[in-house]
C-alpha cells in the first residue's frame, strides 16, 4: 500500500513538473496596435476591435480612440476579453503629464510608451537632451505607479557622430527606462534587431513585429510575406511579454494582413493567441 502510494504521488509530481515546464516555454501573447487599423477604426471602432478579437488576438495597444472615447473602448475592450497591454501617449512631460496618466490610469495598463521625431537625434547633444526628455517622462511615470517605455523608429538606429544613437542612449537614460523594440525599423536602420532585443533583455519586454522589404518608404506586408527573420527574434525573447503586431501602411487589405500576421505568429508557434 506504502509503495503504491509513494507510486502515485511521484506520478502526481511528475506531472506537475511537466506542466511547469511547459508553461515556462509557453510563448508570449499576441497584440495588436490598433494604429494598424487606424482608418477602419474611424469609421467603425466598435465593430473594427470586434474582429480583432474575432481573429484571435490576447491584446491590444491604443494609440488613439478615432470615432468613440477612452471610457468606451476601455469598456469595449473588457467586454470583449482584450487585454490592454501597453498605450502609445503623449510623451509625458510638461502640460501632457495628467493627460497620459489619467488616460493610462483609465485603460487600466502599467506602461505607457512613446517617442521622439527624428529632428531630436540628429547630434550628440541633441541625442542627450532627448534622453533628459525622456528619464523626464519616466521619473512622472513612476510618481504614479507606471513604467515609461520608448518607441524607436529607424533613427534611433542610425550612427550620429561615429555611434549608434541608441548606445549613445544607453548612456545617458535612467535604468528603469523601458524600450518598446519595433523589429522592423531596427533592421530598416541597420542593425541585427535579434542582437538589439538580446542585448536589451528584460529592458525591452515589449516588442512591435511587422514585415515587409525593411526600406522607409516601401508598403509593408503581413507578418512572414516580407524579409524579416522571425526565428532569430523569437529564439532570444524569452523575455517579453507581448509581441504586438503594427503595420503602418500595407499594399493589401489592411485587415487581411492583420489576420495572417495573427495566424503567422500563432501557427509557427512564436505567440499565444486566445
Amino acid at each position: 500500500m506504502y509503495a503504491w502510494m509513494v507510486a502515485f504521488w511521484q506520478r502526481q509530481f511528475n506531472c506537475a513538473t511537466q506542466a511547469i515546464e511547459r508553461n515556462k516555454k509557453m510563448p508570449a501573447p499576441i497584440a495588436l496596435q490598433l494604429y494598424t487599423l487606424r482608418e477602419a477604426a474611424a469609421a467603425d471602432y466598435e465593430g473594427t476591435v470586434r474582429k480583432v478579437a474575432d481573429i484571435g488576438y490576447v491584446g491590444v495597444e491604443p494609440a488613439g480612440f478615432p470615432g468613440t472615447t477612452i471610457e468606451a473602448g476601455k469598456k469595449l475592450f473588457d467586454d470583449l476579453g482584450l487585454e490592454v497591454c501597453s498605450a502609445h501617449l503623449p510623451l509625458p512631460v510638461g502640460d501632457k503629464v495628467q493627460e497620459s496618466l489619467e488616460t493610462a490610469a483609465a485603460l487600466g495598463v502599467t506602461r505607457v510608451v512613446a517617442g521622439q521625431g527624428p529632428d531630436q537625434f540628429t547630434t550628440r547633444d541633441q541625442i542627450k537632451a532627448a534622453c533628459d526628455t525622456f528619464n523626464e517622462a519616466s521619473a512622472n511615470c513612476t510618481d504614479k505607479g507606471f513604467a515609461f517605455g520608448i518607441h524607436n523608429h529607424w533613427w534611433e538606429f542610425l550612427e550620429v557622430e561615429g555611434e549608434l544613437v541608441y548606445k549613445q542612449m544607453l548612456e545617458h537614460l535612467a535604468p528603469e527606462v523601458l524600450f518598446q523594440v519595433d523589429a522592423y525599423w531596427v533592421q530598416t536602420a541597420g542593425p541585427d534587431p535579434a542582437a538589439v532585443i538580446a542585448e536589451l533583455g528584460s529592458r525591452a519586454p515589449l516588442i512591435h513585429v511587422k514585415d515587409g522589404p525593411c526600406t522607409r518608404k516601401e508598403d509593408m506586408q503581413a507578418l512572414g510575406e516580407g524579409v524579416t527573420d522571425f526565428k532569430s527574434i523569437i529564439d532570444v525573447g524569452e523575455h517579453v511579454d507581448w509581441w504586438i503586431v503594427e503595420l503602418d501602411r500595407c499594399a493589401t487589405d489592411m485587415m487581411e494582413a492583420v489576420e495572417k500576421s495573427y495566424t503567422f505568429m500563432t501557427e509557427k508557434g512564436y505567440a499565444r493567441g486566445r
